[in-house]
């Protein structure tokens, strides 16, 4: 009998907002739902980041919406 086989679930994907670094040879980025800033700067080189969307697997993000209400936001 072979008990380390397990048969594993997929996991189901959606369609999930990310912010994309725009730095060409830079491939950071993020989950929306896990930002801090409304504006975000890449972790890895502090090029500015984009808005564009990802097949992701699906995962929740239980904290509420840290980002200030106007951050990120020009006068």
């Amino acid at each position: 009998m072979n008990y380390r086989k397990k048969m594993f679930e997929e996991i189901p994907k959606e369609e999930t907002k990310i912010w994309s670094c725009t730095k060409e040879d830079c491939n950071g980025w993020m989950r929306d739902n896990f930002m801090f800033e409304h504006k975000p700067t890449c972790p890895l080189c502090q090029s500015p980041m984009v808005s564009d969307t990802r097949m992701l697997p699906a995962l929740a993000n239980s904290a509420l919406d840290q980002r200030p209400a106007n951050a990120g936001q020009e006068e």
